[in-house]
């Protein structure tokens, strides 16, 4: 079989079983671009796009023992990315097809990582154009988890949305957010009676709520793309995943 045959071979292989790094090594499937943080930032945003089985390996180096939040946003339902530890090629310490279009984390290792955006098989073998934006924050845990804003206790304050009654509006609810890194928060939320409601938070996912005020209304939560969906009785809160990762 020819070299760049099989080396399509392989692209498709590799993108047909979910393989971890999705492996390509034909030149004009794969690209590298090493990422630089604006002067004076610990983050940055790329936008950009891929066509078909194209690759994309975004390298930036870190320490180890920094902390890590990755985000992709793309209205394409088949673009993800893996993180690649440094010196490895294939396998991947996350794998985006299968937990999602965000990593949070503590990096093991010093070195250089690949964050690496691809396209499944299904879309890529039709050629489809995936375009997206990609947030890579690394910062210090001490950095990251102790910057509060000025005044308050909390690393977030902000507007979220928000309802009371069932089958009215969504209108708008001030937040407060205490993160304590791997998804791990505590959402503060107040209603437009001045009341308050506190929803915890475990590795992203919203887990219950303060029930101080002999509160015992249901509670119910789902995800929605980069969005938690929350009802506790007939109220409901849209709290986006970055307001409790601060991606």
């Amino acid at each position: 079989m020819p070299i760049f045959a099989l080396n399509q071979f392989r692209c498709f292989m590799a993108l047909s079983a979910l393989v971890s790094s999705s492996l390509c090594f034909a030149a004009n499937d794969i690209r590298t671009q090493r990422v630089q943080f604006p002067k004076g930032s610990n983050s940055t945003v790329i936008t950009s796009s891929i066509r078909g089985y194209e690759i994309v390996d975004y390298v930036v180096r870190a320490q180890a023992g920094q902390y890590m939040n990755t985000s992709l946003a793309t209205r394409h339902g088949a673009t993800y990315f893996n993180i690649l530890l440094p010196y490895e090629n294939e396998t991947a310490m996350f794998i985006g097809s299968t937990r999602g279009k965000q990593f949070e984390g503590t990096l093991p290792q010093t070195g250089d990582y690949k964050i690496r955006v691809y396209m499944m098989r299904s879309a890529a073998r039709r050629n489809e154009v995936a375009n997206y934006r990609l947030e890579i924050i690394i910062a210090s845990p001490r950095d990251h988890f102790d910057k509060k804003v000025p005044g308050t206790s909390y690393h977030a304050t902000g507007k979220i949305r928000c309802s009371m009654y069932r089958h009215q509006s969504m209108g708008n609810c001030n937040f407060g957010v205490k993160r304590e890194g791997y998804g791990n928060a505590t959402v503060s939320i107040t209603k437009p009676d001045g009341m308050k409601r506190q929803i915890f938070f475990k590795r992203g996912n919203a887990i219950g709520y303060d029930q101080s005020q002999a509160d015992s209304s249901r509670f119910r939560a789902e995800k929605v793309s980069d969005v938690s969906i929350i009802y506790i009785g007939h109220e409901k809160y849209e709290i986006p995943d970055a307001v409790v990762s601060g991606g």
